[in-house]
Protein backbone atom coordinates (compact mmCIF):
# COMPACT_ATOMS: atom_id res chain seq x y z
CA UNK A 1 0.00 0.00 0.00
CA UNK A 2 0.75 3.81 -0.22
CA UNK A 3 1.60 5.16 2.85
CA UNK A 4 1.74 8.16 3.94
CA UNK A 5 4.01 9.05 7.31
CA UNK A 6 4.53 12.03 9.02
CA UNK A 7 7.04 11.80 12.14
CA UNK A 8 9.61 9.94 10.34
CA UNK A 9 12.47 11.46 12.01
CA UNK A 10 11.01 10.85 15.73
CA UNK A 11 11.43 7.74 17.57
CA UNK A 12 8.59 5.42 16.82
CA UNK A 13 8.70 7.00 13.29
CA UNK A 14 11.73 5.88 12.45
CA UNK A 15 11.30 2.37 13.74
CA UNK A 16 8.27 2.22 12.18
CA UNK A 17 10.03 3.27 8.61
CA UNK A 18 12.35 0.81 8.75
CA UNK A 19 9.48 -1.66 9.51
CA UNK A 20 7.46 -0.97 6.41
CA UNK A 21 9.73 0.36 3.89
CA UNK A 22 10.26 -3.49 2.58
CA UNK A 23 6.64 -3.94 2.64
CA UNK A 24 5.32 -0.90 1.61
CA UNK A 25 5.58 2.28 -0.48
CA UNK A 26 6.41 4.65 1.70
CA UNK A 27 6.24 8.42 1.59
CA UNK A 28 7.42 10.31 4.54
CA UNK A 29 6.11 13.93 4.86
CA UNK A 30 8.03 16.67 3.88
CA UNK A 31 5.84 19.86 4.36
CA UNK A 32 5.77 22.00 7.77
CA UNK A 33 2.00 20.57 8.91
CA UNK A 34 1.57 24.17 9.97
CA UNK A 35 1.41 25.29 6.65
CA UNK A 36 -1.93 24.35 4.97
CA UNK A 37 -1.37 24.34 1.53
CA UNK A 38 1.76 22.86 1.39
CA UNK A 39 0.05 20.00 3.14
CA UNK A 40 -2.52 20.08 0.78
CA UNK A 41 -0.12 19.92 -2.07
CA UNK A 42 1.80 17.34 -1.03
CA UNK A 43 -1.12 15.02 0.12
CA UNK A 44 -2.55 15.12 -3.68
CA UNK A 45 0.59 14.49 -5.23
CA UNK A 46 0.80 11.57 -3.31
CA UNK A 47 -2.68 10.31 -2.86
CA UNK A 48 -2.12 7.63 -0.01
CA UNK A 49 -3.78 5.01 0.74
CA UNK A 50 -2.90 5.22 4.38
CA UNK A 51 -1.84 7.74 6.54
CA UNK A 52 0.25 6.97 9.62
CA UNK A 53 0.14 10.69 11.58
CA UNK A 54 2.87 10.06 14.52
CA UNK A 55 4.02 13.85 13.85
CA UNK A 56 3.77 15.59 17.25
CA UNK A 57 5.31 17.22 20.28
CA UNK A 58 5.63 14.73 22.46
CA UNK A 59 7.26 15.71 25.80
CA UNK A 60 4.25 16.16 28.14
CA UNK A 61 6.38 18.00 30.77
CA UNK A 62 7.56 20.39 28.42
CA UNK A 63 3.89 21.34 27.35
CA UNK A 64 3.11 22.73 30.77
CA UNK A 65 5.52 25.70 29.76
CA UNK A 66 5.61 26.21 25.92
CA UNK A 67 1.06 25.66 26.09
CA UNK A 68 0.72 27.47 22.60
CA UNK A 69 3.58 25.79 20.84
CA UNK A 70 2.27 22.37 21.38
CA UNK A 71 -1.63 23.63 20.79
CA UNK A 72 -0.29 25.03 17.00
CA UNK A 73 1.77 22.23 16.27
CA UNK A 74 0.15 19.13 17.80
CA UNK A 75 -4.06 20.50 16.72
CA UNK A 76 -3.61 22.72 14.39
CA UNK A 77 -1.00 20.97 12.32
CA UNK A 78 -3.57 17.31 12.92
CA UNK A 79 -5.97 19.41 10.90
CA UNK A 80 -4.31 20.46 8.26
CA UNK A 81 -3.47 16.96 7.89
CA UNK A 82 -6.81 15.50 8.11
CA UNK A 83 -8.34 18.31 5.88
CA UNK A 84 -6.05 17.83 3.31
CA UNK A 85 -6.03 14.02 3.17
CA UNK A 86 -10.30 14.29 2.88
CA UNK A 87 -9.70 15.56 -0.42
CA UNK A 88 -7.71 12.20 -1.62
CA UNK A 89 -9.71 9.94 -2.97
CA UNK A 90 -7.64 6.75 -2.75
CA UNK A 91 -7.94 7.16 1.41
CA UNK A 92 -7.97 3.62 2.95
CA UNK A 93 -7.62 4.93 7.07
CA UNK A 94 -6.19 7.82 8.44
CA UNK A 95 -4.28 6.33 11.75
CA UNK A 96 -3.68 8.67 14.41
CA UNK A 97 -1.23 8.28 17.39
CA UNK A 98 -3.09 9.35 20.18
CA UNK A 99 -2.45 9.15 24.08
CA UNK A 100 -3.28 7.46 27.36
CA UNK A 101 -2.97 11.33 28.39
CA UNK A 102 -6.17 11.95 27.51
CA UNK A 103 -7.33 10.37 30.51
CA UNK A 104 -6.34 12.81 32.52
CA UNK A 105 -7.82 13.81 36.18
CA UNK A 106 -9.62 10.48 37.12
CA UNK A 107 -10.76 10.35 40.84
CA UNK A 108 -8.43 7.43 41.08
CA UNK A 109 -5.34 9.84 40.95
CA UNK A 110 -6.67 12.24 43.88
CA UNK A 111 -6.93 8.79 45.66
CA UNK A 112 -3.26 7.91 45.09
CA UNK A 113 -2.36 10.93 45.55
CA UNK A 114 -3.63 11.18 49.33
CA UNK A 115 -2.83 7.86 50.33
CA UNK A 116 0.19 6.68 48.13
CA UNK A 117 -1.20 4.15 46.44
CA UNK A 118 -4.56 3.59 44.46
CA UNK A 119 -7.18 1.54 47.09
CA UNK A 120 -8.40 -0.39 44.26
CA UNK A 121 -6.49 -1.03 41.01
CA UNK A 122 -7.87 0.32 37.68
CA UNK A 123 -7.09 0.26 33.86
CA UNK A 124 -8.68 3.08 31.83
CA UNK A 125 -10.27 1.82 28.49
CA UNK A 126 -12.38 2.85 25.60
CA UNK A 127 -15.13 3.33 28.11
CA UNK A 128 -13.21 5.64 30.64
CA UNK A 129 -14.54 9.48 29.93
CA UNK A 130 -11.00 11.30 29.12
CA UNK A 131 -10.49 14.58 31.21
CA UNK A 132 -7.10 15.87 29.84
CA UNK A 133 -5.52 18.09 31.87
CA UNK A 134 -1.80 18.80 30.27
CA UNK A 135 -1.74 20.90 27.51
CA UNK A 136 -0.27 17.77 25.10
CA UNK A 137 -3.48 16.14 26.25
CA UNK A 138 -6.07 18.95 25.30
CA UNK A 139 -4.53 19.21 22.19
CA UNK A 140 -4.49 15.09 21.15
CA UNK A 141 -7.96 14.52 22.83
CA UNK A 142 -9.11 17.46 20.50
CA UNK A 143 -7.34 15.72 17.29
CA UNK A 144 -9.44 12.75 18.59
CA UNK A 145 -13.33 14.85 18.21
CA UNK A 146 -12.41 16.09 15.30
CA UNK A 147 -11.85 13.16 13.46
CA UNK A 148 -15.10 12.02 14.84
CA UNK A 149 -16.73 14.62 13.73
CA UNK A 150 -14.73 14.13 9.98
CA UNK A 151 -16.14 10.75 10.21
CA UNK A 152 -19.71 11.47 11.35
CA UNK A 153 -19.95 13.98 8.79
CA UNK A 154 -17.92 12.72 6.10
CA UNK A 155 -17.22 9.22 6.77
CA UNK A 156 -13.39 9.81 6.94
CA UNK A 157 -11.95 6.81 7.97
CA UNK A 158 -9.64 7.04 10.99
CA UNK A 159 -8.49 4.29 13.66
CA UNK A 160 -6.72 6.39 16.85
CA UNK A 161 -4.34 4.51 19.12
CA UNK A 162 -3.93 5.87 23.01
CA UNK A 163 -0.18 4.94 23.31
CA UNK A 164 1.17 4.79 26.64
CA UNK A 165 4.89 5.63 28.05
CA UNK A 166 6.66 3.41 25.29
CA UNK A 167 10.34 3.48 26.32
CA UNK A 168 13.52 1.46 24.65
CA UNK A 169 14.97 4.33 22.89
CA UNK A 170 18.67 4.42 22.47
CA UNK A 171 19.49 8.33 21.79
CA UNK A 172 16.78 9.85 23.97
CA UNK A 173 17.42 10.32 27.37
CA UNK A 174 14.38 13.01 28.49
CA UNK A 175 11.93 10.30 28.82
CA UNK A 176 11.41 8.82 32.42
CA UNK A 177 12.94 4.97 31.87
CA UNK A 178 15.84 6.54 29.38
CA UNK A 179 16.35 9.11 32.02
CA UNK A 180 16.63 7.06 35.46
CA UNK A 181 19.03 4.38 33.49
CA UNK A 182 21.34 6.81 32.24
CA UNK A 183 21.60 8.76 35.42
CA UNK A 184 22.55 5.88 37.78
CA UNK A 185 24.86 4.67 34.52
CA UNK A 186 26.72 8.01 34.75
CA UNK A 187 26.68 8.86 38.53
CA UNK A 188 27.12 6.24 40.66
CA UNK A 189 26.50 8.41 44.02
CA UNK A 190 23.73 10.51 43.25
CA UNK A 191 20.97 11.31 40.91
CA UNK A 192 17.87 14.03 40.61
CA UNK A 193 14.50 13.23 39.48
CA UNK A 194 10.82 14.37 39.61
CA UNK A 195 8.18 13.15 41.03
CA UNK A 196 8.01 9.42 42.72
CA UNK A 197 4.54 9.02 43.45
CA UNK A 198 2.91 8.60 39.94
CA UNK A 199 1.53 5.46 38.84
CA UNK A 200 2.92 4.57 34.94
CA UNK A 201 2.07 1.93 32.97
CA UNK A 202 4.99 1.30 30.16
CA UNK A 203 4.99 -0.23 26.92
CA UNK A 204 8.16 -1.78 24.83
CA UNK A 205 8.97 -0.24 21.50
CA UNK A 206 9.18 -3.28 19.80
CA UNK A 207 5.18 -3.76 21.05
CA UNK A 208 3.95 -0.92 19.89
CA UNK A 209 5.61 -1.08 16.73
CA UNK A 210 3.68 -4.11 16.03
CA UNK A 211 0.56 -2.83 17.21
CA UNK A 212 1.28 0.04 14.44
CA UNK A 213 1.59 -2.77 11.89
CA UNK A 214 -1.73 -5.04 12.87
CA UNK A 215 -3.48 -1.83 12.60
CA UNK A 216 -2.24 -0.91 9.17
CA UNK A 217 -2.53 -4.50 7.75
CA UNK A 218 -6.44 -4.56 8.71
CA UNK A 219 -7.08 -1.08 8.09
CA UNK A 220 -10.37 -2.01 6.50
CA UNK A 221 -11.59 -3.26 9.59
CA UNK A 222 -10.82 -0.82 11.94
CA UNK A 223 -10.94 2.10 9.76
CA UNK A 224 -14.56 3.30 11.01
CA UNK A 225 -13.39 5.43 13.67
CA UNK A 226 -12.36 2.80 16.42
CA UNK A 227 -10.17 4.13 19.09
CA UNK A 228 -7.99 1.65 20.95
CA UNK A 229 -5.77 2.02 24.34
CA UNK A 230 -2.96 0.11 24.12
CA UNK A 231 -1.92 -1.14 27.52
CA UNK A 232 -0.39 -2.81 29.41
CA UNK A 233 -2.25 -2.98 32.73
CA UNK A 234 1.69 -2.92 34.72
CA UNK A 235 1.12 0.14 35.66
CA UNK A 236 3.93 0.74 38.63
CA UNK A 237 5.23 3.39 41.44
CA UNK A 238 7.98 6.18 39.94
CA UNK A 239 10.25 5.29 42.97
CA UNK A 240 9.29 1.03 42.58
CA UNK A 241 10.52 2.23 39.00
CA UNK A 242 13.47 3.28 39.94
CA UNK A 243 14.30 0.61 42.71
CA UNK A 244 13.61 -1.57 39.98
CA UNK A 245 16.12 -0.25 37.55
CA UNK A 246 18.92 0.36 39.93
CA UNK A 247 18.78 -3.44 41.31
CA UNK A 248 19.47 -4.35 37.69
CA UNK A 249 22.30 -1.97 37.39
CA UNK A 250 23.94 -2.96 40.64
CA UNK A 251 23.35 0.62 41.42
CA UNK A 252 23.52 2.26 45.45
CA UNK A 253 23.74 5.41 45.09
CA UNK A 254 20.94 8.31 46.72
CA UNK A 255 17.99 9.77 44.51
CA UNK A 256 17.38 12.86 44.95
CA UNK A 257 13.02 13.01 44.63
CA UNK A 258 11.62 16.61 43.52
CA UNK A 259 14.36 17.56 41.55
CA UNK A 260 12.43 18.46 38.64
CA UNK A 261 9.67 21.69 37.37
CA UNK A 262 6.74 21.08 39.50
CA UNK A 263 3.92 20.48 36.99
CA UNK A 264 0.30 21.83 37.52
CA UNK A 265 -2.44 18.95 38.22
CA UNK A 266 0.29 16.64 38.45
CA UNK A 267 -1.73 12.90 37.65
CA UNK A 268 -0.83 10.31 39.71
CA UNK A 269 -2.30 7.44 37.90
CA UNK A 270 -2.25 6.63 34.60
CA UNK A 271 -2.68 3.04 33.69
CA UNK A 272 -4.57 0.99 30.93
CA UNK A 273 -5.31 -1.96 29.49
CA UNK A 274 -5.60 -3.85 25.74
CA UNK A 275 -8.67 -5.67 25.43
CA UNK A 276 -10.56 -4.10 22.70
CA UNK A 277 -8.18 -4.35 20.30
CA UNK A 278 -7.18 -7.56 21.63
CA UNK A 279 -10.02 -9.33 20.66
CA UNK A 280 -10.53 -7.38 17.02
CA UNK A 281 -7.01 -8.03 15.93
CA UNK A 282 -5.74 -10.52 18.21
CA UNK A 283 -2.87 -8.10 19.22
CA UNK A 284 -1.09 -8.33 22.58
CA UNK A 285 2.25 -7.02 24.16
CA UNK A 286 4.23 -9.69 24.39
CA UNK A 287 7.37 -7.88 25.94
CA UNK A 288 6.77 -7.65 30.16
CA UNK A 289 8.85 -4.34 32.07
CA UNK A 290 11.34 -7.14 33.16
CA UNK A 291 12.87 -8.07 29.60
CA UNK A 292 12.28 -4.72 28.33
CA UNK A 293 14.18 -3.05 30.70
CA UNK A 294 16.85 -5.67 30.29
CA UNK A 295 16.97 -4.28 26.18
CA UNK A 296 16.75 -1.26 27.19
CA UNK A 297 19.90 -1.19 29.34
CA UNK A 298 21.93 -3.08 27.39
CA UNK A 299 21.11 -0.62 24.52
CA UNK A 300 22.30 2.52 26.92
CA UNK A 301 25.28 0.24 27.77
CA UNK A 302 26.43 -0.52 24.72
CA UNK A 303 26.20 2.81 23.29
Amino acid sequence: MKILLTGASGFVGSHLLNALSSIHDIHCMKSNLLDYDAVTKEVAFVKPEIVVHLAALTEVEKSFYNQVKFSETNYTGSINLIESCNKTPNLKNFIFASTMEVYGWQPISDEVERYGKPLTRLAFDENTTPNPNAPYAVAKYGVEKYLQYMHRSFGFPFTALRQTNTYGRQENDFFVTEQIITQMLKNKKEINLGYKDPYRNFLYIDDLLSAWETVIDNSDAVNDGKIFTLGPDNAVKIEEYAAIIANKLNWNGIIQWGKKPTRPGEIFWLNSNHSLITSALGWYPKIDIDWGLDLTISKWRNC
